[in-house]
């Protein structure tokens, strides 16, 4: 199944690398990364596709989990 996810992310070395291995040992494969930086400097904004088996909830708790990871919120894909 495909899940859309939405992230803000601190702007940190690394911050994006972890995001992209926990969905991947998690069993997720990002099919898709789009993403902006706030006007604030401070924080990105992230837009990830992934298609896995598991269930969204074991990639949501794992990726809000993270230091870096301000907030998620993942859906299903339409």
């Amino acid at each position: 199944m495909r899940y859309q996810l939405e992230l803000t992310l601190r702007q940190a070395e690394g911050a994006l690398a972890r995001v992209l291995g926990a969905a991947e040992r998690r069993g997720f494969r990002p099919l898709s990364v789009d993403g902006e930086a706030q006007p604030d400097g401070d924080r990105w904004h992230l837009r990830m596709t992934v298609e896995g088996d598991r269930a969204d909830s074991a990639l949501q708790s794992q990726l809000a989990k993270l230091y870096d990871c301000l907030a998620v919120e993942v859906s299903p894909c339409t």
